[in-house]
């Protein structure tokens, strides 16, 4: 994999664990009703529920999700310095390799060899 597979990989996966898979034919979640208030995604992950129904206690998840949606904001935002860091070093790496190429070259035009 390449650095740039491996983040999109990574934001992929961030973002299926922040929106968690719709319960679908399923039963309904057994979640409390405030959780999804306050614009936290409507249908909690599958794993969320299944916690839930184990514990069999009525849990206010809500400071939960925010932060783990705040936590998910600040690795994107990472994660996009990191591309953008990546990108630059990329181009800096190429330019230094054509001005190698050309200042070769003219050492070679010169007569010069260096060995």
């Amino acid at each position: 994999h390449s650095p740039r597979e491996s983040q999109v990989e990574l934001r992929e996966h961030i973002d299926s664990l922040a929106t968690g898979e719709p319960n679908l034919g399923g039963p309904p979640c057994p979640l409390p009703p405030n959780v999804g208030a306050q614009g936290a995604h409507p249908n909690p992950s599958p794993e969320l529920c299944r916690i839930n129904e184990d514990q069999k206690v009525a849990l206010d998840l809500d400071p939960y999700v925010k932060k783990l949606l705040n936590a998910r904001r600040r690795v994107v935002l990472v994660n996009n310095i990191l591309q953008n860091a990546q990108e630059r070093l990329r181009r800096l790496n190429h330019s230094v390799a054509k001005e190698t190429v050309r200042r070769r070259a003219m050492l070679e035009a010169g007569g010069y060899q260096g060995k």
